[in-house]
């Protein structure tokens, strides 16, 4: 596992590198990490990517100025679905796709804010799959989801920000033919796939947020099958 630096058009990104085990090349997935920023449960998910077989790269897109300016930003494009954090994942894509170990196919995987990235990142950005979780779903999901590639998300039933948000995704994918696996687990709140520590996780049990084991792990076996039919 390797800490790396990235160059974009904009900005000086680090990043955690996942390497699987054995020879490659290996398809890669870029892990997007959620609000608190790159921390040890995102650089669990590129881990247990790379235990799959994936060339994974966890991006800290907090790293190129302060905190709160970073999020700043990153809402910012998000809201105008343009900007240096778009371009900054086009660029990082370029960069896997670039080296040796990668085989030229890439994922995308994103969790709460970064699961609606992941959503906007299907279509016209050069994923050949993308796994948006408990990310809130636009309005004009139909329009966005047109030419996206297949798609496979999670999301908690007992999430009350996201009530409806699966239904709605599923039914957008539908609509536009696009392969797809949605699941809403009943029992499961927001970030079931975030098993944060300490002050982040209080704060996830005050707001509704916290780690499901089992549902964790069956999410994990289903995004693995779905990269496994779509990247390899």
């Amino acid at each position: 596992m390797t800490e790396v630096s990235i160059s974009t058009p904009h900005h000086l990104l680090k990043g955690y590198v996942a390497t699987p085990r054995g020879e490659g090349p290996w398809p890669g997935v870029i892990v997007l990490h959620d609000i608190f920023g790159l921390t040890d449960v995102t650089r669990g998910h590129a881990d247990w990517l790379a235990r799959e077989g994936y060339l994974a790269v966890a991006l800290d897109l907090f790293s190129w100025g302060g905190r709160l300016r970073c999020i700043r930003a990153l809402m910012a494009g998000l809201s105008a679905r343009k900007g240096p954090v778009f371009d900054d994942v086009d660029a990082v894509r370029q960069w896997l796709e670039g080296r040796e170990d990668c085989t030229g196919k890439t994922g995308v995987i994103g969790f709460c804010v970064t699961g609606s990235f992941a959503i906007l990142l299907a279509a016209g950005h050069g994923f050949s799959a993308s796994a948006p979780n408990y990310g809130p779903v636009p309005n004009d999901i139909d329009a966005i989801m047109d030419g996206a590639c297949p798609v496979v998300a999670g999301y908690g039933g007992r999430d009350r920000r996201l009530k409806g948000a699966a239904a709605r995704l599923k039914g957008a994918l539908e609509r536009n033919n696009i392969e797809h696996d949605v699941k809403e687990y009943p029992d499961a709140g927001h970030s079931f796939l975030d098993d944060h520590k300490g002050l982040i996780g209080v704060l996830g049990v005050v707001i509704g947020a916290t780690y499901k084991d089992k549902d964790a792990a069956d999410a994990r076996g289903r995004i693995q099958a779905f990269f496994a039919r779509h990247l390899a």
